[in-house]
């Protein structure tokens, strides 16, 4: 069975048309409805229900094109398996992170390891939880910085750090001298938090019912980096991982006493998936660096 015609198949069902296929490939449409039909003829099945005004796949096309997505995903960790290098001396690395964490951790983790490396090209994208997952069971990212619970089955996870978060203001705060605040100094806070959709947020709002609290949300931003510049310029307060004003030493991070807010940042990689050198490189960095941050 020719290689090529499986992958015109693919081109066909993820366009879902020969025209846009056709075009996507480069061939012209009658070439690749010819091969297309040849396909269907050495399975023995069609693949494409061609009777209505759009054509759509047929229940063995369905099933069909899931096998083909699997089978070129394990070719596609092949092609890497063969160029990865054991030394180091060269490759590619593909990271997902949720947005908190770039504030405080994969700078000096991104800086380290292009550090010790300087030959392995970085991608970082900073996306959701939710989005990180499917990338990585997709095969389109080698890992994942987020929190644990409620991961994907197919998804393997490890301990990176715990985060612990706490009432960041600044300098110029009336509550920035404080050793810590209390759930009433919390309540009648104007704060400032990131948007609905966050897990930080997320777990923020859970935090909130479970206590009891209705504190006063005066803005909801979508980037850490401008509520931090908010609280800056103005007196009010968020609720981030306390080691961001580590970061950040005009900003001060409190204690809210007697409510224990935390949790668990993880290593995220698809199960049973390629690890390569350099993959195998960046967690051992990651969990130098996480043993030594400040949590």
């Amino acid at each position: 069975m020719n290689v090529r015609y499986i992958r015109y198949f693919l081109a066909v069902a993820e366009h879902q048309g020969f025209t846009r296929a056709a075009a996507a490939l480069h061939i012209s449409q009658p070439a690749l409805s010819q091969q297309i039909k040849l396909l269907e003829e050495s399975l023995g099945t069609p693949l494409f229900d061609r009777s209505g005004r759009t054509i759509c796949l047929t229940d063995a096309g369905e099933v069909y094109l899931q096998y083909v997505r699997c089978a070129f995903q394990a070719l596609d960790e092949g092609k890497r398996a063969i160029h990865d290098v054991a030394d180091l001396s060269r490759g590619s690395l593909r990271i997902g992170v949720t947005p908190t964490f770039t504030t405080y951790f994969i700078g000096p983790l991104v800086a380290e390891f292009s550090l010790r490396f300087p030959n392995i090209t970085l991608q970082i994208h900073e996306i959701s939880q939710e989005k990180i997952e499917e990338l990585l069971i997709n095969d389109e990212l080698d890992v994942g910085i987020a929190f644990d619970g409620g991961n994907a089955p197919d998804i393997a996870s490890r301990r990176l750090l715990t985060e612990k978060l706490a009432l960041v203001v600044a300098h110029h705060h009336p509550l920035a001298q404080q050793r810590h605040v209390t759930l009433d100094d919390l309540n009648n806070e104007k704060l400032i938090l990131l948007r609905t959709g966050f897990a930080t947020r997320e777990q923020i709002d859970r935090s909130f019912r479970q206590a009891g609290l209705r504190p006063q949300v005066q803005m909801e931003i979508n980037a850490i980096s401008v509520v931090l510049d908010v609280i800056r310029r103005r007196p009010l307060s968020t609720l981030l991982p306390a080691a961001i004003v580590t970061q950040h030493l005009d900003l001060v991070a409190i204690p809210v006493e007697g409510w224990q807010l935390e949790r668990t940042a993880v290593l995220m990689q698809r199960k049973g998936g390629w690890q390569t050198a350099a993959t195998k490189a960046f967690i051992e960095v990651a969990h130098a660096l996480a043993d030594n941050a400040v949590t």
